[in-house]
């Protein structure tokens, strides 16, 4: 029982630190200066979509 928990809880803690990695990582690009430099010239912007989770088929329109 005791193991069943703990692999719970490590579980849940990887996916707490990959939607933090993930968040750092697309706000440092966004923000940079090479990142504001590729969305000028291509006019690449990000869509609605903020996370993996708005892919699910409940949220289709």
């Amino acid at each position: 029982m005791k193991a069943i928990i703990a692999i719970v809880f490590y579980i849940v803690g990887l996916f707490i630190l990959y939607i933090v990695i993930e968040t750092a990582v697309r706000k440092g690009i966004n923000s940079s200066i090479i990142g504001q430099f590729l969305e000028n010239k291509y006019g690449i912007k990000e869509d609605d979509k903020k996370s993996f989770l708005d892919d699910d088929l409940d949220n289709e329109k």
